[in-house]
């Protein structure tokens, strides 16, 4: 008969604290990376609002480059904190735990950004565009006299609109789309430095060893 002792691979208990200041260190590239797109994600949305102010909020997605940056400061603070082996301190318990709710937010704020830009994009590819009092009005059906108008204020020029919020909208698709993989790696760092000592392999050990401790309890 055998015991079984949970260890990781290839590491002794002496080996096993210098290891984790290292897999804590992971998270400073998604942080950079969080903080690198969700600026560019949010300069990118108030450029939009700013070709037209009857722009709609959900076609000018700063909010979704907000709250990435939100995640990658709470990163930064993380990195700040003086490592304690096992998670000794419950701030830094909350932290992690407060990093991956918010990298599963942001995940799911830029799919939902990406889906809101691709809809719009997809509809502007069909608009037939007139210029109405120093305003551009635009239908998907010119026909369908119930149709929904889209009415883009103080742009006189719809052509240069359409094209600039085109290109908007598909900057936009890239940069969330970068941007919600961070975040879903974000997620995958902060589970796998909490929980991969769970199973990390097993240790053999005879039965005299462990009939031996029982005696001494």
């Amino acid at each position: 008969m055998f015991s079984i002792f949970v260890q990781p691979p290839g590491l002794t208990h002496q080996e096993q604290p210098s290891q984790h200041p290292s897999d804590s260190s992971r998270a400073r590239l998604p942080a950079l990376l969080q903080l690198a797109l969700g600026s560019a994600v949010a300069a990118l949305g108030f450029l939009a609002a700013a070709v037209s102010s009857s722009v709609l909020l959900r076609d000018t997605p700063h909010w979704a480059g907000i709250c990435v940056c939100v995640v990658s400061l709470v990163g930064f603070v993380m990195l700040c904190i003086s490592y304690q082996p096992d998670e000794k301190t419950c701030m830094q318990f909350t932290i992690k735990l407060f990093i991956f709710l918010l990298s599963a937010l942001g995940l799911v704020v830029c799919v939902l950004a990406v889906a809101f830009a691709a809809h719009r994009y997809l509809q502007m590819t069909h608009f037939i565009c007139d210029t109405v009092l120093e305003s551009c009005q635009c239908k998907v059906d010119a026909e369908d006299p119930l149709g929904r108008t889209f009415v883009y204020q103080d742009a006189a020029d719809c052509s240069s609109v359409t094209s600039t919020l085109h290109l908007y909208l598909l900057l936009q698709m890239v940069l969330n789309t970068l941007a919600a993989i961070v975040c879903l790696a974000a997620c995958f760092v902060m589970w796998k430095h909490r929980y991969q000592v769970f199973y990390v392999g097993v240790r053999f050990y005879p039965l005299t060893a462990t009939q031996g401790q029982q005696h001494k309890v």
